[in-house]
């Protein structure tokens, strides 16, 4: 009887290795060339979850919004290189912030540093409120953003940035929304100061571009999470603004408050 229990119990483990090893997304999240650092943000991230529930598959064309310094890139990219399509749609090559400069730069320079990695990347760039191309209009089958309406909205562009997602997307694409959250109520001004913005003026800004809420997830919900800091958002891990003051307090808390939402544009 022992015997027939140790057989089934290692079928069903043999099993799920499989499983998880035919999981291209779920081995790019477990994959070694990922950065220590990045990883060690999975906690407060949940990418395995957030991306399946973005309905994230290996053979779509995805589009990632202001990838930064590639912390979902280092997953969507290996994930999507085989059977799909990944546009990492990054600062406008001809920026003259600093920052976005910087930054674009970094990406560029990993990009070519790990070509069999990264060789399939389509390198596009997102200037919110500008004509550029993030994907050819109508082939991305979803569209990502990690927390950056905020962002958008120090410009007053980010009505135009949902309608430059809409464009991009396939009739019946998915458009999915990862941002810090403010408590119900909160000016558009706080918002822009603080970085935090409220959930209804998300699904609004989208819902003005076309786009069907169809769901919202708390996989990023952080109860901890006052919104309410010194610094704003950046007070907390990973910006961590004021330094050594508070240090303890702001790790206790760990990242931010956020909504995670799925939108769809209509099929007709």
């Amino acid at each position: 009887m022992k015997l027939i229990h140790w057989v089934a119990g290692m079928a069903c483990a043999v099993s799920m290795a499989g499983a998880a090893q035919a999981n291209p997304l779920q081995q790019a999240i477990d994959g070694e060339h990922r950065t220590a650092k990045y990883a060690a943000r999975d906690e407060y991230r949940h990418p395995a979850e957030t991306l399946e529930f973005f309905q994230v598959k290996p053979d779509m064309a995805v589009v990632e919004i202001w990838p930064g310094g590639g912390w979902y890139t280092e997953i969507l990219a290996p994930a999507l290189k085989d059977e799909g399509t990944f546009y990492a749609a990054h600062f406008p090559k001809d920026t003259q912030v600093g920052y976005f400069k910087r930054s674009r730069e970094a990406f560029e320079k990993r990009m070519a540093e790990k070509k069999d990695m990264y060789g399939a990347v389509k390198l596009t760039e997102f200037a919110p409120g500008g004509d550029s191309e993030i994907a050819p209009a109508g082939s991305a089958d979803a569209v990502l953003t990690f927390r950056n309406v905020h962002n958008w909205m120090g410009g007053n562009n980010e009505q135009a940035a949902f309608k430059t997602f809409y464009k991009a997307l396939k009739p019946g694409g998915v458009l999915g929304v990862v941002e810090h959250r403010a408590k119900p109520g909160t000016s558009r001004e706080d918002m822009k100061k603080s970085g935090y913005v409220t959930q209804d003026y998300v699904i609004e800004l989208a819902k003005n571009a076309g786009f069907e809420l169809e769901e919202a997830s708390e996989i990023n919900a952080n109860p901890k999470d006052t919104a309410d800091h010194p610094k704003g958002v950046w007070t907390l891990p990973p910006s961590l603004r004021l330094g050594d003051e508070d240090k303890d307090k702001y790790l206790a808390i760990g990242e931010s408050d956020r909504m995670t939402l799925r939108f769809r544009k209509p099929k007709s």
